[in-house]
């Protein structure tokens, strides 16, 4: 949707008006203005939307805190700002305040083997199919999330390298643990187990997503590549 205002914002290069400056370059490339004139949408015949949001933020000097204070009749003072536009304003920032008040989950640290078993006992206790998941970490090796990536039968399952990588890719990863179970209860690796953790490894190597570990995971026990000097 095109600005409604008098050309200025039109005639910018496109990776300078605030819309394509946040396909182009990211949220965190835009100033609070830029921002603000998004919600907005458009300025009057002689300002741009950009122009009105930086006459509201110089009011409130700049504090995106004092701005909040601010009722929809408040801001509907301003020109260019009707009620619609006020609303806009008033929503964005009290889903800021929401989200501030809201404590971050506290993500499991994978520092062994039985962390990573512990963290996958929720998905894979009693279960009598083998499945393939992988736990997603950060840079701390915290768990990001834990993603199922096939399901088989009793005897096996198959696991998708692109899939497992897209996983990764698309969740910002910086590491990552394999692991399936063996319904059965037998502990001991197959030949084909092993040939897959070694195409994983060298292709984490390759993406920078290095794979930890690969839990083989039964109802009671576990094995841990990494621990048996396997992986």
């Amino acid at each position: 949707m095109a600005y409604e205002t008098s050309g200025k914002i039109q005639s910018w290069a496109e990776e300078d008006r605030p819309r394509e400056k946040l396909m182009l370059k990211g949220r965190s490339a835009l100033s609070d203005a830029e921002l603000i004139a998004i919600l907005i949408n458009s300025g009057t015949v002689d300002l741009t939307a950009v122009d009105v949001a930086k006459i509201i933020l110089k009011s409130v000097n700049h504090n995106l805190n004092d701005l909040a204070r601010l009722s929809v009749k408040d801001l509907s003072k301003f020109r260019g700002i009707g009620e619609a536009r006020g609303i806009a304003i008033v929503a964005a920032l009290e889903l800021g305040r929401r989200r501030k008040e809201q404590d971050r989950p506290v993500r499991a640290r994978i520092t062994c083997s039985r962390d990573a078993y512990n963290e996958l006992v929720p998905h894979l206790t009693d279960k009598p199919h083998e499945e393939f998941w992988i736990l997603l970490l950060n840079r701390a090796n915290e768990v990001m999330k834990p993603v199922l990536v096939s399901t088989g039968g009793v005897s096996g399952t198959v696991a998708d390298p692109k899939i497992i990588f897209k996983q990764a890719i698309e969740n910002l990863a910086s590491a990552m643990i394999l692991c399936h179970n063996h319904p059965s209860g037998n502990l001991t690796p197959s030949q084909a187990d092993k040939d897959l953790t070694r195409k994983l490894k060298d292709a984490g190597r390759l993406l920078d997503i290095p794979v930890l570990d690969h839990i083989i995971f039964t109802d009671k026990a576990y094995l841990s590549f990494a621990d048996e000097g396997i992986l």
